[in-house]
């Protein structure tokens, strides 16, 4: 099994990017909001603790599976160290299998993810996000919170890309994910 993950800032490109690699290799994916629009709907705001054990149950059934890998998308923060520990979390599930882990940064600058958080298909698949300039002003803000680009040399795995995406079609992003690691197709 292959576990992909796709790393980067607010409206980066991730699920996008995610959806056209699954296009191509067989993946699964578990984009982040797939989990977050049900617990916002359901709670009214964002719950954490929900949100974690509906992942860590889709995680723990999807490795024990025959499927041929996922692909997740995540915002993660790389100032936080609580960041790092939460991509071992996930990886735990999915060790004990034989797993390949895969990781893919990808880069884009606030003038370019601020155009992108008014997509179509970002707008269609994370409801959360519809009040586009409420999501405007949240994305402005975790921008100035939270580095979610990591400084070179600063991710230690061996299977890591980072590709600036902010003038490549998430197609070509994708493509190169494949360039990089064709083993994504085996399978």
């Amino acid at each position: 099994m292959k576990l992909v993950f796709i790393m980067g800032d607010a409206a980066s490109g991730k699920m996008t990017v995610g959806q056209e690699l699954c296009k191509r290799t067989g993946l699964r994916l578990q984009h982040n909001h797939m989990t977050i629009e049900p617990v916002l709907e359901i709670f009214g705001y964002f719950h954490s603790k929900a949100i974690s054990r509906i992942r860590d149950v889709i995680f723990e059934e999807f490795a024990a599976t025959d499927l041929k890998g996922m692909v997740f998308t995540y915002m993660m923060a790389f100032n936080f160290p609580s960041e790092w520990e939460a991509l071992e979390h996930i990886k735990s599930f999915f060790e004990p299998y034989g797993t390949e882990f895969y990781y893919v940064e990808l880069d884009a600058p606030l003038e370019v993810r601020l155009q992108r958080n008014r997509t179509e298909n970002r707008l269609k698949h994370k409801a959360s996000k519809r009040d586009v300039e409420l999501s405007d002003q949240r994305l402005i803000r975790d921008s100035e919170k939270y580095r979610c680009i990591s400084y070179e040399g600063e991710v230690p795995f061996e299977n890591y890309l980072r590709i600036d995406n902010s003038s490549i079609t998430a197609e070509e992003a994708a493509e190169k994910i494949i360039q990089r690691f064709p083993e994504l197709l085996e399978g």
